[in-house]
């Protein structure tokens, strides 16, 4: 079968895997054959009678580390199966922030990816030397397995595959894809514990809403994520009579 997008999770929790990531959009477009994400035991891999997969560092100190050869062997069996290397990312707080943007490099450059989630006090890096091409972080915290942030990935990931999704516009408009936060949404009913929902999204007016969107999108990123609002290019005519209608408003905004 050839799926646009497959991903093989190495785990010791394929189980849990297996519930998150068959379930809603990800199961259905699963069903559907578009993508294939299939968790792979590594204690399936191991070659002692107790199914082990850690033992204590060389050098000391505390806990036990995943060893180099049940890795690789789980590792390889997926490659022979694919019939080539697959790009291998493991899951480490060492590694280079996940972002939007690595999402979208990965969906472009790759179909096939094996995420590694490491547990204990870390993986032998010897099979990180030989299998691994990179290493990805969810952020500046340590997780107690690398499972949360393989999904996470793959999620991110997949819902990109033409046809996971309704239309490239469910990912498009959202936050982080160019560097922008979302805009606020409302839904029914128009008026709820006194607050109402912004005229202009009731005015029928698609070019005034999505202006209206635009203009909120740059507020908030400002707001919230300067970082990512120094990023933007804003030299766009259109761009350039929101700044200056929003920092008119900043005036007009009583002191506290």
């Amino acid at each position: 079968m050839g799926y646009a997008m497959q991903i093989d999770i190495m785990t010791l929790f394929p189980l849990s895997v297996d519930d998150m990531m068959n379930e809603s959009i990800l199961g259905r477009a699963q069903e559907r054959d578009i993508i294939r994400i299939q968790s792979h035991q590594i204690r399936d891999y191991t070659t002692n009678r107790q199914n082990q997969v850690d033992d204590y560092p060389y050098g000391g100190g505390h806990g036990a580390i995943l060893q180099a050869d049940p890795l690789y062997r789980c590792w390889k069996h997926i490659c022979q199966e694919a019939g080539r290397r697959v790009h291998t990312i493991f899951m480490s707080p060492c590694g280079v922030t996940f972002t939007q943007q690595e999402a979208k490099r990965l969906v472009r450059t790759y179909d096939r990816l094996i995420l590694v989630c490491g547990h204990y006090e870390g993986v032998d890096q010897r099979f990180l030397d030989e299998c691994v091409d990179e290493e990805m972080s969810l952020g500046d915290f340590v997780l107690t397995g690398g499972e949360y942030a393989a999904m996470a990935i793959a999620d991110a990931v997949c819902r990109m595959v033409p046809g996971v999704l309704s239309s490239p516009e469910c990912y498009e408009n959202e936050s982080h894809w160019d560097n922008l936060l979302e805009y606020p949404q409302y839904s029914r009913p128009a008026v709820w514990h006194g607050r109402e929902v912004p005229q202009i999204l009731l005015s029928g007016d698609h070019g005034k809403v999505e202006r209206w969107r635009r203009k909120e999108s740059l507020r908030r990123t400002r707001e919230r994520r300067p970082d990512l609002y120094a990023r933007l290019d804003l030299s766009s005519k259109e761009d350039k009579k929101l700044l200056a209608e929003l920092a008119e408003e900043d005036q007009q905004e009583p002191s506290i």
